[in-house]
């Protein structure tokens, strides 16, 4: 008579080396946002410098386009920070050793959405029924 096996439990938090694994990635992440949001803003401090005097019209033309790119870098640099700051709040849940659970299925996150999207705090399936919720 064969005895069954009881299913492994299931992994409910990752590793203290996974976890490492994580932190690297993140601050690498981190690391190149900020820079990338340092040019930003040095986009939408400088944006208006290179104005030439020409006709009137072609003027307000030049005007016009410089104060939309100064927005859409203002945007982009909007954008940037929340970014920076949604990985430092994942860098304090590895701290915790809360990272990579669902906030609401309490399902451990897969390490690959994990990898590409280092920030989540849901699994795909919980973030498609939100959106689905609205």
């Amino acid at each position: 008579m064969k005895t069954k096996k009881a299913p492994e439990a299931e992994k409910n938090c990752y590793s203290q080396e996974e976890l490492q694994e994580f932190k690297t990635l993140i601050l690498e992440k981190i690391a190149k946002a900020e820079k990338d949001l340092a040019m930003l803003n040095q986009a939408v401090a400088g944006s208006d410098k290179d104005i030439t005097d020409t006709a009137p019209t072609f003027k307000n033309l030049e005007e016009g386009s410089n104060v939309l790119h100064k927005e859409e870098n203002a945007k982009l640099a909007a954008r940037q920070q929340k970014f920076i700051r949604d990985l430092k709040a994942a860098l304090v849940r590895i701290e915790n050793r809360t990272y990579g659970i669902c906030q609401v299925t309490g399902k451990l996150i897969p390490k690959e959405r994990l990898m590409i999207v280092p920030h989540a705090t849901m699994t795909v399936e919980a973030k498609e029924a939100s959106k689905k919720k609205r």
